[in-house]
């Protein structure tokens, strides 16, 4: 075109392929590959963060996508965890549409890229795109969280009452129960739409996950699916095309429950890409990056705006040697609605779940409780308190009966508070965690 430069002729041509018209494709070259990225040269000019490039392989194009732009190339992070590029291997800039979710999507499993992988045949596509990383309702127009919500998990309906649009964080050790809960928070009823992003997970564990207690909602459930084998762009990836379905939903108008297992496996993912990038690591090998995509990534669920639906945010936190203040779990701790912490000591006690009731707090709990509820859970957590407090006092023979009225009380009700707390996925939902209690505790 007259009066423009060569360099400007294949912007406009790159910006016209990205609008859907195809009119050249402009390649680099590959001039380094590692184990876990590889550079290409010649492309700097036309892409931007987060942009997909791809290379052609055996008959098939792997993408990954532009984690660094420098004048001498890029950075590119893989979609596929082998890399199959040579040197020399021409790469170009991949039309990304993003995803266009759309309600015939329920009762699908996918993967992190919006892939069937159910067998079920192609996703119809949406009539409307969503982008990965939307920005959450501004803090102005959001609703407000009030509205009450029963999980049927009496000690969660008891000591960490939960909200609809209300997020919320389970803090375990592996091996401690975790997963198990999360099963069962997922056939919490009252919801129109389940999303639930299985991150780095065992592979055996999606068809547990899938035939075990939510089948009966699976025909209202999307599952995103990256297990462990999977590259980090997958895990990385899987936790934000679930948040981006359920604002889909939510836009719609519906009440979503969004669960996500686990976040801490999004922040190894999230690292691994920043060190490919050249970020330092700075906190126990966290680059600083993971620290401001945990609130961005977060802050998307919750409430939406007036008159439009809710995300309801349940997610696993995988606490690294049982050390709660972890700078993962630390962050996450402290952008959540509420936390429920899982303990390893009782969950050796052989209690389920291994809530640790005195550790755990729900922001919200204002909302659910009466006046007299209130008052009677300030008083059972001092009473389990004071049953802690004395546990090795009482092993050593140091107590004896009449001489603590509260102590007194506390030995012999605690244990049957604990035992009327015991529930697994096959347990029949609590109706009413309270009327339950009261039960547990007649003489």
């Amino acid at each position: 075109m007259k009066g423009m430069s060569t360099l400007e002729e294949l912007e406009r041509l790159v910006l016209s392929e990205r609008a859907g018209h195809r009119l050249v494709r402009i390649n680099g070259t590959i001039r380094e590959v590692t184990p876990s990225y590889y550079r290409v040269s010649g492309l700097s000019q036309f892409v931007k963060l987060g942009d997909q490039v791809g290379f052609e392989s055996n008959d098939k194009v792997q993408i990954g996508e532009v984690v660094r732009i420098d004048p001498e190339g890029l950075t590119i992070k893989p979609f596929n965890g082998r890399i199959d590029a040579k040197i020399g291997t021409p790469a170009f800039v991949v039309a990304n549409n993003g995803l266009s979710p759309d309600q015939s999507w329920k009762g699908r499993v996918i993967n992190a890229l919006g892939e069937p992988l159910d067998g079920l045949g192609p996703l119809m596509a949406g009539s409307k795109p969503v982008h990965h990383d939307a920005e959450p309702p501004s803090a102005m127009t959001r609703a407000r969280v009030q509205t009450p919500l029963q999980t049927g998990v009496k000690a969660i309906d008891l000591f960490t009452p939960i909200c609809r649009g209300q997020r919320i964080g389970i803090f375990a050790g592996s091996g401690v129960g975790k997963s198990t809960l999360l099963t069962m928070l997922a056939k919490c009823e009252g919801f129109d739409t389940i999303v639930v992003a299985l991150v780095g997970e065992r592979g055996r564990e999606v068809r547990e996950f899938l035939e075990g207690p939510i089948e009966a909602s699976l025909h209202k459930a999307v599952m995103v699916v990256s297990t462990g084998d999977e590259s980090p762009m997958m895990r990385r990836q899987a936790p934000r095309t679930a948040v981006s379905i359920a604002e889909y939903f939510r836009d719609c108008g519906e009440s979503v429950l969004l669960i996500i297992d686990s976040v801490t496996r999004y922040a190894h993912a999230a690292r691994d890409v920043a060190l490919a990038a050249g970020e330092p690591a700075v906190a126990r090998g966290y680059t600083p990056s993971v620290f401001s995509d945990l609130p961005r990534l977060l802050e998307r669920s919750g409430p939406g705006e007036e008159g439009k639906g809710s995300i309801t945010g349940i997610f696993s936190v995988l606490i690294d040697g049982d050390d709660h203040n972890d700078p993962v779990a630390d962050n996450i701790r402290g952008t959540l609605d509420g936390h429920i912490v899982l303990d390893r000591s009782i969950a050796d006690q052989g209690r389920y779940p291994a809530i640790n009731v005195l550790g755990s707090i729900s922001r919200l709990a204002d909302h659910v409780w009466t006046r007299e509820q209130k008052e009677l859970v300030r008083r059972l957590r001092g009473m389990i308190a004071r049953y802690e407090d004395t546990r090795d006092l009482r092993m050593m023979g140091g107590y004896q009966a009449g001489t603590d009225q509260d102590l007194d009380q506390a030995v012999v009700l605690v244990p049957k508070i604990y035992e009327a707390l015991r529930q697994d996925p096959s347990s029949p939902a609590s109706r009413d965690a309270f009327v339950d209690l009261a039960q547990a505790l007649k003489p």
